[in-house]
């Protein structure tokens, strides 16, 4: 992405699970100049007063992001873009009288990048300890070829909302409708791009796969390229 220097290295993983680490950009300010920054937060969101064994959502609800008590300060002020080229989801089928899951791998035409909506926290074990950070992804009603694999999927912004959704100031109460219609029509333009393609089941296990394996997001033989 033009404009982001990660400052890391990061090799191509195909299969991210929770509590894994993956690619955010966010805007923050600093002095007078807005500055977009990559880094590598775990996927499982945790704000700084949860308790340590408390829940790690991975997803939060387009429909009460910007007033649920575990997102809302994040939705006003720590808002990111979550890097990816596709991902996964599973439709339950009957094969020689077993239920089975086959997934799916959804993506932008050409594999391109897509980014979509998130936010992040920050935590410490201790005041001494270093600040760690944790996010979780926006999600909205499954659309179009996406929603015909499960009804829900990942509220993806446009290249026109980038900055609009990474600003790094604080958003105030009666801004957030506003906000929210953006991610929702911007989403549902995305939407409307994506395709579905078959792919192999060694995704369902994700303690046995290559998650390196460029394999992994390839269309099975016969199943055909999706919508």
């Amino acid at each position: 992405m033009d404009g982001v220097d990660p400052g890391f290295e990061w090799p191509p993983a195909y299969s991210v699970a929770p509590r894994t680490r993956a690619p955010v950009i966010r805007d923050r300010s600093i002095g007078d100049q807005r500055v977009r920054e990559a880094s590598l937060p775990t996927w499982g969101f945790r704000p700084s007063w949860a308790k340590e064994k408390g829940p790690r959502p991975i997803n939060a609800r387009l429909e009460g992001v910007a007033t649920n008590g575990m997102f809302r300060s994040a939705f006003a002020s720590a808002r990111i873009a979550v890097l990816m080229t596709g991902y996964y989801e599973w439709q339950e089928a009957l094969e020689d009288g077993k239920e089975v899951k086959n997934p799916s791998y959804v993506h932008a035409p050409g594999d391109e990048l897509l980014l979509a909506a998130g936010l992040l926290a920050f935590h410490r074990e201790g005041d001494d300890a270093e600040w760690q950070t944790t996010f979780t992804i926006i999600t909205r009603t499954g659309e179009d070829a996406a929603g015909e694999v499960h009804d829900r999927m990942p509220a993806f912004l446009t290249p026109g909302a980038w900055d609009t959704w990474l600003s790094p100031e604080k958003i105030a109460k009666d801004q957030a409708s506003d906000l929210l219609d953006l991610l929702d029509a911007e989403s549902r333009a995305v939407a409307a791009t994506l395709r579905t393609r078959p792919v192999s089941r060694a995704v369902n296990n994700v303690r046995t796969l290559d998650r390196h394996d460029a394999g992994l997001i390839e269309s099975i033989a016969g199943g055909g390229a999706g919508r």
